[in-house]
């Protein structure tokens, strides 16, 4: 079932304190962005938030439900994860867990970048082909 329009902007007001935060239509869902970097993501009305290693343990012991979907005919966990009730009652008490999704989403763009700059010398040191 699709996300309601006023559900998406209840979303983004929830997580307002974390930074400019807006939502764009993605795969049946809305992707969550605070300026370039997604921290969650709305789907069936539900709001769902990045993790990593460093921050799904907070989650899980918060009882947090991982979000899950079926890719491929499976079911495919994802790094994203539904906070605690308590936290939608207002942008403040979401605030904490938005923070959390905001840096790990400030940690996976690092390593992405990181990757990329590797990738870019190994192709720059590559040597070139035989020429016959």
């Amino acid at each position: 079932m699709p996300e309601s329009p006023g559900f998406v902007s209840f979303a983004v007001e929830l997580l307002s304190r974390v930074g400019p935060v807006r939502a764009r239509a993605m795969f049946g869902g809305h992707g969550v962005y605070c300026g370039d970097l997604m921290i969650g993501l709305v789907d069936d009305d539900e709001i769902f938030l990045k993790t990593d290693p460093e921050t799904r343990p907070r989650f899980e012991e918060a009882g947090c439900r991982q979000w899950v979907f079926t890719g491929g005919g499976k079911e495919m966990k994802s790094s994203y994860f539904r906070p605690p009730d308590e936290a939608h009652e207002s942008p403040e008490d979401m605030e904490p867990w938005g923070q959390l999704a905001l840096e790990a989403a400030r940690r996976a763009a690092k390593a992405k970048k990181e990757k990329a700059s590797k990738n870019k010398g190994k192709l720059a040191r590559k040597p070139a082909g035989r020429r016959r």
